[in-house]
């Protein structure tokens, strides 16, 4: 549905200042990752996690009295979606959710508690699984690397790296201080994770429509000026642009608002990545596209060498 037919707006007349705003932005989100530092879940920590709600509300200083009396290694205690609900952490994987069911019914028989679940990793696996989520983000990169360069040209493939890094630093500072905050539960766990690598997927996926357009209209229109075509090439697909990000932005909200806790962490990492991922996508890799292009285009003709304004198809 074209909503937006014939625009002429002048996306690449900004690049650079977007260019500075996004350099900005990253070199503060990473000293603010730095300094705050992501909470890790009990997927890359190891330990157990039990999620419990009670009947009424809970005296949080009660419970953090009860477990800390126990010896179930160090604990965290905190609240859990409602003001009913606590989610509690202990170091002790086999014995402590045990301990701490007992020592809690026993203490506290005029509020009883539903258990929503228990999870229990211990320290290997969890450090198994934090190298292999790296790995995960670095293959995935790579991996679109390769393939935006055999299909477009290696420029492209740089330029749509630096956005896909881009979009990756800023969303997760973005949660590191929004759960630094206390504004939402964001720890970095396995979910987190499986939305940040879906940020990457969706972003390339805009990116890839833009460069398609780009290659098409320098077949078509291989007189005009680079910068000119490329701006004409994002209004095309401005619609489209709109259109995916609007449908999938709603459906995240949603998700964010009335999902549990469950699903918060993948929606709010979706949904702060795939605004970005548009953004960076409009503004950060036509941008590095451009300025290499003009780059080239000026180191040839200083070498007196014939210069192209077409792509390889």
């Amino acid at each position: 549905m074209q909503y937006f037919k014939n625009t002429n707006i002048n996306f690449t007349g900004y690049r650079k200042q977007f260019a500075m705003f996004s350099i900005v932005l990253s070199v503060v989100g990473l000293l603010a990752v730095f300094i705050l530092k992501p909470e890790l879940g009990i997927d890359f920590k190891g330990g157990a996690e039990i999620g419990l709600a009670f009947e009424n509300d809970v005296d949080m200083a009660k419970v953090r009295s009860i477990v800390g009396s126990l010896d179930v290694g160090g604990n965290e205690i905190k609240s859990f979606g409602k003001a009913n609900q606590i989610l509690i952490r202990v170091t002790d994987v086999n014995a402590g959710p045990d301990k701490i069911q007992e020592a809690l019914t026993k203490s506290m028989p005029d509020n009883p508690y539903t258990v929503l679940k228990i999870d229990k990793i211990g320290a290997k696996i969890s450090n198994e699984l934090f190298v292999e989520a790296i790995w995960a983000v670095l293959l995935a990169i790579i991996a679109i690397l390769i393939y935006i360069a055999f299909r477009f040209e290696f420029d492209f493939g740089v330029g749509a790296i630096i956005a896909l890094v881009h979009d990756v630093i800023i969303t997760f500072s973005i949660i590191v201080v929004t759960h630094h905050l206390g504004i939402l539960n964001l720890e970095l766990d396995q979910a987190l994770l499986a939305g940040l690598l879906t940020v990457i997927g969706y972003s390339i996926n805009d990116t890839v429509i833009i460069f398609d357009r780009i290659r098409e209209n320098m077949e078509k229109h291989k007189g005009m000026e680079f910068v000119k075509m490329v701006n004409m090439s994002i209004n095309e697909t401005l619609s489209r642009t709109v259109n995916t990000t609007a449908t999938t932005t709603s459906v995240l909200l949603i998700l964010l608002l009335f999902g549990g806790p469950v699903l918060q962490g993948f929606a709010f990492t979706m949904f702060v990545g795939i605004i970005f991922g548009t953004y960076s996508t409009i503004y950060i890799s036509t941008g590095y596209v451009i300025w290499n292009h003009l780059r080239t285009k000026k180191t040839d003709e200083s070498q007196g060498k014939k210069t192209y304004s077409t792509a390889k198809a």
